[in-house]
């Protein structure tokens, strides 16, 4: 981290973008992807706030609601949105994690909502098959400089290549081998 004065730090890290050939079309692998990264329970989570849930009934209500350890909190489909330039290609981009998991990152830094949650892409390859992008979770978080956001970086790897495997795609092996910070 290099100080620049009082009020800027400049933090410099290494970023990885991975980029999975999914063998799928772009509307089957979106389906698929959708199913399994259910969106976020936004009336359901308002509940909970106005109850005064405690911690524990949130942890609850979370792993009821993403049964791969990730929810949708956001969407957007480029497709529509840059068509009207003349271009075709077939893109969606998304704001997926889980809070509860966040929240073991935010509790040591709160920055770390820069990069919680994960943004996620999917776009369809001029082989005309969709492609998975993301960044590697364990590269951003380790930018912090704190062994359990580190930690909490690597095991969001792991859960990432569970959910690629779930999906029946590659699985980078940067994923599942990522290296201890």
């Amino acid at each position: 981290m290099t100080v620049l004065d009082e009020h800027v730090a400049d933090v410099a890290y290494e970023a990885h973008r991975l980029t999975v050939d999914t063998g799928m079309a772009f509307d089957e692998f979106r389906r698929r992807y959708e199913d399994a990264v259910p969106v976020f329970d936004q009336a359901g989570f308002q509940r909970l706030i106005k109850e005064g849930a405690d911690w524990s009934t949130v942890l609850g209500f979370t792993e009821r609601n993403a049964p791969h350890h990730f929810i949708i909190y956001w969407s957007l489909d480029n497709s529509e949105i840059l068509r009207l330039s003349g271009d075709r290609w077939r893109s969606v981009q998304y704001l997926m994690g889980n809070h509860t998991i966040a929240q073991r990152m935010f509790h040591h830094d709160p920055a770390v909502m820069e990069y919680a949650p994960l943004r996620t892409t999917i776009y369809q390859h001029s082989d005309g098959y969709a492609r998975f992008a993301i960044d590697q979770p364990s590269r951003q978080f380790a930018g912090f400089g704190n062994p359990a956001i580190a930690a909490v970086g690597v095991e969001l790897d792991r859960e990432v290549a569970t959910l690629l495997e779930f999906l029946e795609v590659p699985v980078p092996s940067q994923l599942i081998t990522s290296p201890s910070r």
